[in-house]
Parts: structure tokens; C-alpha cells; sequence
């Protein structure tokens, strides 16, 4: 299997936190040209002032710089190792598939049920995958 293969998902990932982030300003100048916010709001991070529809996707853009940063890793790790087959493929795709979800309930309806099952069987998958990378290396 091509090596290389792992770093699709990777660059997935990777436009996905880049839509997130274009869509940081439109909120906040579509609030701002509304009226519903000013600069000062935003001086020391998000004041209480700032409509929840114009932070949370500066939330969710967060949170794809967060947790997924041990994803990007353990995609480099097998790349590293040579140790991309079909099954770590199928996993990182998971993945991703999962954070495009949580992504969109977090911008539009944001049910924080639904955002939390999402949320947490995306790091199950992440987890897996470093278990096992690490599994033959421990049993041996």
C-alpha cells in the first residue's frame, strides 16, 4: 500500500479546520454590520456581549486544534514506521468523516447531545489507532 496514502485524510482535516476558520469572520463582521457586537467585544477574547451563532465557530475551530493534533501525529508516526495498511486508512477517514460531523451540528443546530456522541466516538478512533500502533510493539 502507498505510504503517502495517510496524508488524504490528513489534508481533509486540514480543510475542513480551514472552512471553520474563513467562517470565523463572516459571522462576526455579519454581526458587526447588524449591530450586534463592536471591536471592544472581542479585546480580550469573546466578551458575554458576542451572540452564541458568532462564537461557537470560533469553538469549534478550537476544538479542531486541539484533539485532532494527535491525529495528525500518529498519521505520522505510521507513515514514519511504514506502517499504513487498510486498516489505519479506513480508521483516519473515520476520523475525519466523524469531525466534518461534529463540525456541522457544532455550526448550525448545535445539539450538545448529538455533538458529544460524535465528539467521543471520534476520540475512541483516534485512541484506536495509537493503541494499535503500539499494540504489536507491547506484545512482543
Amino acid at each position: 500500500m502507498p505510504q503517502d496514502q495517510i496524508f488524504i485524510p490528513m489534508g481533509a482535516l486540514a480543510l475542513l479546520t480551514f472552512l471553520v476558520l474563513v467562517l470565523i469572520p463572516i459571522r462576526r463582521f455579519r454581526a458587526g454590520f447588524a449591530g450586534q457586537i463592536v471591536p471592544d467585544d472581542f479585546k480580550y477574547g469573546e466578551s458575554s456581549k458576542v451572540p452564541a451563532d458568532v462564537s461557537i465557530p470560533n469553538r469549534n475551530y478550537m476544538n479542531l486544534t486541539e484533539m485532532p493534533i494527535l491525529f495528525y501525529v500518529i498519521c505520522l508516526m505510521l507513515f514514519v514506521a511504514a506502517r499504513v495498511d487498510q486498516t489505519f486508512l479506513y480508521l483516519a477517514w473515520a476520523y475525519v468523516g466523524l469531525r466534518v460531523v461534529h463540525s456541522l451540528i457544532h455550526v448550525t443546530y448545535n445539539d450538545v447531545y448529538h455533538r458529544l456522541i460524535v465528539f467521543s466516538i471520534s476520540n475512541f478512533v483516534v485512541i484506536a489507532m495509537w493503541g494499535l500502533f503500539f499494540w504489536p510493539m507491547l506484545a512482543s
